[in-house]
């Protein structure tokens, strides 16, 4: 073969690299371009909402399902979304898992990320005709809000065979971590609330969960049966626990009537995880309102953080909003809309 001039093969190689400089600067621009700016908060799509305030960066990140996030200084006008979660493609969730539910939690100094994960292509059970996905809430870690956030020293939370999701944080009045987390309906048909004790520095947990209450439990939530007549939702999610002024340990939840889509909120007569915990008789939220949380501003004003939910065309469209709530008093109370 013919050897090539000098120059040429020197152009030849200049040319490549240019080309790959290009490429990537080419793949930059596009990836900061899908980054938008001035984003009111009723303009993003987005389920699950959860807002943590940073008062180190004066700044509120909002996360949730999709595992991206935004950025605000006023709650008002956003920017994102953010691709914050880094997960291992050689663990049990597979190279692109869907995320669900994300939460963000500040403790000893780090921030750990909760989350539901979901391999479609691992199936863990099949009950009355539907197949069960492998799905579980795990926890990773950063050292700054904005992530990357990135798996701890434990493959594994909660049990393989389990499908579990919306797991969220708490500590609990003997000082240790504890995740609680939603054992879905579709394996055991009947929705369950379960905790289960985290390790110190949250990297794994410990032991196995235990039972707070189930779907059937609630008295506002209801389906109706084959024959027609009402019986209790199967349905739980969302929790999200927090504390009165008065002491008292309540758990944000929601479910279903029929078709709607509702929050409630259930209190632990002991003061603690372990309850019993009893359910208030109704709905907290307006309708097609649910998965809150709640959060202070940096102006000191407690709010929740929930989305909207309808059907648009066989699509679920879901919007954040804030609403003003109360709970000076024994129980929470919702003020009304809250407009930043």
């Amino acid at each position: 073969m013919k050897q090539l001039p000098i120059l040429p093969q020197r152009l030849s190689i200049t040319l490549s690299i240019a080309l790959c400089l290009f490429v990537a600067t080419l793949g930059h621009a596009q990836q900061e371009r899908t980054i938008r700016k001035n984003i009111p908060l009723d303009s993003i799509r987005l389920s699950d909402p959860f807002i943590l305030a940073d008062q180190h960066t004066q700044m509120y990140y909002m996360t949730g399902t999709g595992g991206r996030l935004w950025k605000s200084k006023d709650l008002k006008y956003w920017e994102g979304p953010y691709t914050v979660a880094e997960t291992d493609p050689d663990s049990w969730m597979g190279p692109d898992p869907m995320i669900w539910a994300a939460e963000l939690h500040a403790y000893q100094d780090k921030f750990y990320y909760f989350a539901t994960f979901t391999n479609r292509d691992v199936i863990i059970d099949t009950v009355a005709g539907n197949a069960i996905e492998r799905r579980a809430s795990h926890v990773l870690v950063s050292d700054t809000p904005d992530g990357p956030y990135v798996p701890m020293e434990d493959p594994t939370y909660l049990p393989a065979d389990m499908p579990t999701l919306d797991g969220t944080f708490w500590i609990d009045t003997d000082g240790k971590p504890y995740m609680v987390y939603c054992y879905e309906w579709l394996q055991n048909l009947n929705g369950t609330m379960e905790k289960i004790e985290l390790k110190p520095d949250l990297s794994g947990s410990v032991g196995k969960g235990e039972l707070l209450f189930k779907a059937s439990d609630s008295p506002w939530s209801r389906e109706k049966d084959e024959q027609g007549k009402d019986k209790p939702n199967k349905v739980t999610d969302g929790p999200f626990l927090f504390e009165t002024k008065t002491g008292r340990l309540g758990m944000l939840w929601t479910s279903w009537i029929y078709d709607v889509y509702v929050q409630g909120v259930a209190y632990s007569e002991s003061g603690t995880l372990n309850g019993p915990w009893i359910q208030e008789e109704e709905p907290i939220t307006p309708d097609n309102f649910g998965h809150g949380m709640l959060f202070k501003t940096f102006e000191d004003k407690l709010l929740m953080c929930l989305h909207s939910h309808k059907e648009v065309e066989g699509r679920y469209h879901r919007v954040p909003h804030l609403f003003e709530v109360d709970i000076s008093g024994d129980k929470l109370v919702v003020v009304g809309p809250y407009q930043p």
